[in-house]
């Protein structure tokens, strides 16, 4: 072999090995979703979230978001056993492990998704982490949805109509709201709500407006009912299993990380915010009727009245946790009622 043929096969020996090479150290980060892929979690937040670990990895990290592996409760579980390395899901789903995230799905908020996510996470850290209620999960970020708001197949005057209708409900705070507002509770994962709607399964939902829009609810909602402040908001959570982030460099976790927490939380909620006004304007457009309840309407001194005492059964159903619940309370409350973009 000539010394020009020689040196020539040596560098694409050593081209090969550099490529090899880069090729297994990129780690491909499994995360599951159980929303529709064109849902603002996942077509902005999910996506957003991937690039941001892309670019602080310097592409080592990558992001492949699956669909389909289950009920969105089962994602907790789907990360503590490994079988994905993120997802993200609601809290309600799982009466009794979760409580203290309760506290931001409260009435009376009277604060955007942004706001609420930002102040959830910052009482998250100084409060609740010590509760390790995520035990086996590495929290990755912490957020709410819009307020939660009455999506109706036929319309109503007056809270007191609601008694004994069928009410899909998402758990949580929900449920406290169903019971006292005498409704027939039905339970089943959101994107099962158009089709119990359609099929008139159910009567309606409490759910934000976004979905008039996500789900196509607008198709089957004669009537939405737009409380001030919203019912209630719903709280999540972003998590990752540890040992797989345990994997990765330390470099690596640190880049993750520091573009996850406030800073992911408020990217979520900010979607939510985004995503209920595109679904209050395809409500409108669809010609749904829309009930904008303003402060000291009847009904809403129907809703104030019903949810009298609702923070003390909360701070006792939390009381075993151990921290200063009403202090968190009240310090979430503060900084979402005060927090700018």
């Amino acid at each position: 072999m000539t010394l020009k043929k020689l040196m020539t096969a040596t560098a694409t020996l050593s081209l090969g090995l550099a490529l090899s090479t880069s090729a297994m150290a990129e780690t491909i980060m499994r995360v599951s979703s159980w929303l529709p892929p064109t849902h603002p979690q996942n077509a902005v937040v999910l996506k957003t979230w991937g690039e941001w670990i892309e670019d602080a990895t310097e592409g080592r990290v990558k992001m492949h978001v699956e669909y389909g592996m289950g009920h969105p409760k089962t994602m907790f579980d789907l990360v503590e056993d490994g079988a994905v390395d993120a997802s993200w899901s609601v809290h309600g789903y799982v009466p009794g492990r979760f409580k203290l995230t309760e506290s931001a799905e409260l009435p009376n908020l009277n604060a955007n998704a942004e706001a609420a996510s930002v102040a959830l996470w910052r009482v998250h850290q100084k409060y609740y982490k010590q509760a390790n209620e995520h035990e086996g999960l590495l929290v990755a970020a912490l957020f709410t949805h819009g307020p939660g708001q009455i999506h109706l197949a036929e319309p109503i005057q007056s809270l007191a109509e609601m008694k004994g209708r069928k009410i899909r409900l998402g758990g949580g705070i929900q449920s406290t709201l169903g019971k006292r507002m005498g409704v027939t509770p039905v339970g089943a994962p959101a994107p099962k709500v158009y089709e119990m709607m359609q099929q008139r399964v159910v009567d309606g939902v409490f759910i934000p407006t976004g979905e008039q829009k996500t789900l196509r609810l607008n198709e089957v909602t004669k009537q939405l009912v737009l409380l001030p402040g919203g019912m209630y908001v719903m709280s999540f959570s972003v998590f990752m299993n540890p040992e797989f982030m345990s994997g990765l460099s330390q470099k690596d976790q640190d880049a993750i990380m520091a573009v996850s927490g406030e800073k992911l939380s408020a990217l979520a909620g900010r979607a939510w915010d985004e995503g209920d006004a595109k679904g209050l304007e395809t409500a409108r457009k669809a010609g749904v009727s829309i009930l904008e309840v303003k402060s000291g309407d009847p009904i809403h001194q129907e809703f104030q009245a019903m949810i009298q005492g609702i923070d003390e059964d909360y701070l006792e159903r939390v009381a075993d946790r151990e921290i200063d619940a009403a202090a968190a309370l009240k310090e979430l409350r503060e900084i979402a009622r005060n927090y700018k973009q």
